[in-house]
Parts: C-alpha cells; structure tokens; sequence
C-alpha cells in the first residue's frame, strides 16, 4: 500500500469582493508560504518519493517548498490546473449577475455539467483531473500532488463516489492535506481537509 497526499496550495490574495479564480495565475501571500513550510514539516518522515503540481505559479511555488525539504524536484502536470472558468474569471458574482442574466442560477441548479462561456464544467474538470491521477496512482510510490480547491474536490468525488452536486460539502481550506491510500487500484480515504499544523 502507498499514500497519496492530495494537497491544496497555500493562501492567496483574495479580493473583496471575492471574485472567480479558476485559471488565473495568482501567487501565494507570505501566509501562503509559510502555511506550506508547515505542510513540508509535516511531510518530511513519511516517505514521499514524488512532488507532482499543477502549472499554476500558486501550485508550483507550493510545491518548489516541499520539493526544498523532501530534497525533491515538482513535476508538473498540466492536467491538474484548476477549473477554466472563461469569461466568468475575474468576476464578482455580481458582475456574472448583470452579464451573463440567469447563468448564475443555471449552475447553481446543474453544478456538475454547466460551462460558463468559453470554460469547462466540473464534469469536464473531473475527466481531466481523473486521467491525471490515475497516470501516477498505480506506481506504488508514496507522492505528494500539489492542485487546487475544486481538482481536490471533484478527484475526492470520484473516490468516495460522491455526486459531484455535492462537491462543496468537501472543506478544502488553503494548505489541506487530504491522505489517499492506494492498494491493488483501489483507493481508500484517510483523511480529508486536515490541517497540517
């Protein structure tokens, strides 16, 4: 048996107020930096062989800390960069509100399969997601996979076979190290949402 340990990147800057993130390249705060100097602590004796990341610079840097106190270098893996959101990046809900009238309340009714223009659903997120992990699930080696709120939550989906209407009753707080044991092709969830402090 090996352990994956799906973990979310450190904080970033959030403005107010919030606005849709998804593939925009934002990068850690100072807080963010240390909240993974914390999750390396945690991570240094539990023989992790393999720091994989998405291309997102808050993933990669998230990763650079670990890889530093593993003695590791990241490998990143386009196919675990967060949701495309398209036109709704960068936007408030408001402004989605008052451009894009009654597509708010779409997705709110159909959160699996609605795409805003020009973005992907959380279905197409987690066929993509999916086909990411599986390629490094199998190896039998214990790894450390650095992505982002909504990846950790639709693979955890995927392994809890949970609806992905569901996805947000899944925490995934900045820095969270979520703990995935893997034996013979199957995967069992350990933990979920855990501080690493």
């Amino acid at each position: 048996m090996s352990e994956i340990y799906l973990i979310r990147h450190g904080e970033i800057t959030q403005s107010s107020p919030r606005r849709f993130v998804g593939q925009s390249d934002l990068p850690l705060t100072d807080r963010g930096r240390e909240q993974m100097r914390q999750v390396a602590g945690y991570l240094v004796d539990r023989g992790v062989r393999r720091v994989l990341c998405s291309p997102l610079s808050r993933c990669v840097e998230s990763a650079g800390i670990l890889g530093s106190a593993l003695g590791l270098e990241p490998e990143v893996a386009p196919n675990l960069r967060e949701i495309g959101l398209g036109a709704w990046e960068g936007l408030t809900v408001e402004e989605v509100r008052q451009r894009f009238p009654g597509d708010y309340e779409v997705r709110g009714r159909d959160l699996a399969g609605f795409r805003p223009a020009g973005g992907e659903s959380f279905a197409d997120l987690q066929r993509r997601a999916w086909a990411a992990f599986e390629a490094v699930a199998d190896s039998n080696t214990t790894q450390a996979i650095v992505a982002h709120g909504g990846v950790n939550r639709v693979l955890l989906c995927r392994v809890l076979g949970m609806p992905l209407e569901n996805l947000f009753r899944l925490g995934q707080d900045y820095a969270c190290v979520n703990i995935l044991h893997v034996n013979g092709g199957g995967c069992l969830v350990g933990a979920v949402n855990m501080p690493s402090s």
